[in-house]
């Protein structure tokens, strides 16, 4: 199977591939002229023939494409949109690229207030990273583009530096999503399974879009306000089971109960 790489845009029958992607497609994977890949801006994905390699040991490397053909591709009809609270780091980052891979749209990072105030004041100065996360892993995975990173600026400034997660709160009155989900320790919480629309077996799925919010609080869980705010925003309270899941393990589950059950 083809590797797919994204790339800012096409031109009438050529693409390129710059910086760090280039340097990695031509040293570390060594592409050669002639080869095929495909290639995706986000909206459309060709089949493309390398024409050139240029890996200066100074200045910017790029290699550059000729189209062959297109490559029918579309974006799911189920549209998730994860919404994270930050824990540590490399747990964290792990959540990005498996919710990516399991087709999730949009992650926003949730300031919980049962998070870690470093990690939170952290945060700012690691979007870079989390979207170069994204990145790599929609690249593997060879979904249409990237999720949406959505985190908001501090202080009305715009520098990816100053980029905040959101207050729950904020986040669950901002979805206008078909389902609603918050997973809750909660002993009342129902069953995600029984919260699902149930399909007969070989029934066809509607082919209309759907979206669907998956909320995932912090180690410590969710505070009685963030959940109050939940579901007076529409969410339901789900629970996954009696084990208590970590963070990670919850973000897989979930993700993949809904792709099953909606997707």
């Amino acid at each position: 199977m083809r590797r797919r790489f994204f790339v800012e845009n096409f031109e009438s029958s050529s693409a390129t591939i710059r910086g760090e992607t280039a340097e990695h497609l031509g040293r570390v994977l060594r592409a050669g002229r002639g080869q095929l890949y495909e290639l995706s801006d986000g909206r459309r994905v060709w089949l493309a023939r390398i024409e050139r390699i240029e890996l200066p040991k100074r200045g910017e490397s790029r290699i550059d494409f000729a189209l062959i053909e297109p490559i029918e591709a579309r974006d799911p009809r189920l549209r998730i949109t994860l919404l994270l609270a930050v824990v540590k780091f490399d747990r964290f980052e792990w959540c990005l690229e498996k919710a990516t891979e399991l087709g999730a749209a949009e992650i926003i990072p949730l300031a919980a207030a049962r998070s870690d105030k470093p990690l939170l004041a952290a945060a700012g100065k690691r979007r870079e990273r989390w979207q170069k996360i994204l990145l790599e892993s929609a690249q593997q995975s060879r979904r249409l583009h990237p999720p949406v990173l959505r985190m908001t600026p501090a202080d009305g400034q715009n520098s990816a530096a100053s980029a905040l997660p959101i207050k729950p709160q904020a986040a669950f009155a901002e979805s206008s999503a078909d389902y609603k989900i918050i997973l809750s320790e909660r002993p009342d919480a129902r069953s995600l399974r029984d919260l699902l629309p149930q399909h007969p077996s070989g029934a066809s799925p509607s082919e209309h879009a759907i979206s669907a919010a998956l909320a995932i609080g912090p180690e410590g869980g969710w505070t009685d306000d963030e959940l109050a705010a939940a579901c007076s925003s529409g969410f339901l309270e789900a629970s996954l089971g009696e084990n208590i899941l970590r963070t990670e393990t919850a973000v897989l589950s979930a993700l993949a109960i809904l792709g099953f059950a909606l997707g």
